[in-house]
């Protein structure tokens, strides 16, 4: 037997290590661009290997998030207990809201998570569960304090935070330009700025708070499977019935 032929097994395995490498760099790179419904063959190419590849290390595109996000959201859940700590309710609140929407702005796939729900990506339920602990909790001191509206649910925020938050990279994304002075066209739109998410975060947040004479809220909450389907709906990555990921 030549030394040669031990070498195999050993290399085959390096090869199938850094070929695991070479899709996970390429994957948070086109779902941090393109969000989670971007096409796994595109991952593939970038990654330099074929499809099968791909497959064989991650047979659905949820085992391919879950390894690509497994790590990352880990600041989200650090920012929601300095939230659940702080003196100041309201405060926490903000602040929280705040350190979770610059993460929707800076990254698409992050943005895609933390808004919808995505079948089979078993990390992402416990950050999902740690957010709606921390705005649970927070509300609960808030409507002791009576300073935020005695009727407004859990679902309620967390709904209306999804449906903004799946606005900012559209928000993040408007941006032109402005042409030269020599040559400025009238009437041209300016660059937005990065955080202009701010404004309509502020806007959400202060319809929040208790106020005088405000009417009752019309139609009955949500529950927490109705937010949780209707969140599955939102994604851009849902399956219509009958439909299978490549793969899967």
């Amino acid at each position: 037997m030549t030394v040669g032929a031990h070498d195999g097994a050993p290399r085959q395995r390096r090869d199938a290590r850094r070929n695991r490498e070479l899709l996970l760099e390429a994957a948070h790179e086109v779902f941090t661009e393109q969000g989670l419904d971007a096409p796994l063959d595109v991952i593939a190419r970038r990654a330099g290997v074929g499809n099968a590849t791909l497959y064989r290390h991650f047979p659905t595109r949820a085992a391919l998030v879950d390894a690509v996000f497994r790590d990352s959201l880990t600041g989200t859940v650090d920012a929601g207990e300095r939230a659940r700590k702080a003196p100041d309710a309201w405060a926490g609140l903000t602040a929280y809201l705040e350190a979770v929407f610059s993460t929707l702005a800076a990254d698409r796939g992050s943005n895609d998570l933390m808004t919808t729900h995505l079948r089979g990506v078993e990390s992402l339920e416990a950050v999902h569960e740690h957010n709606r602990g921390t705005v649970d909790a927070l509300l609960s001191r808030l409507r002791a304090e009576g300073t935020v509206r005695a009727d407004v649910t859990t679902e309620d925020v967390l709904f209306g935070l999804a449906a903004l938050g799946r606005a900012v990279p559209a928000l993040t994304a408007a941006t032109t330009t402005p042409p030269p002075a020599d040559g400025a066209v009238p009437g041209a739109a300016a660059a937005a700025p990065p955080d202009a998410w701010r404004r309509p975060l502020a806007l959400f947040l202060a319809g929040l708070r208790a106020a005088p004479g405000a009417g009752a809220l019309p139609a009955p909450a949500l529950t927490a499977a109705e937010l949780g389907e209707v969140l599955r709906e939102l994604g851009p990555h849902r399956t219509r019935a009958g439909e299978r990921e490549p793969g899967a």
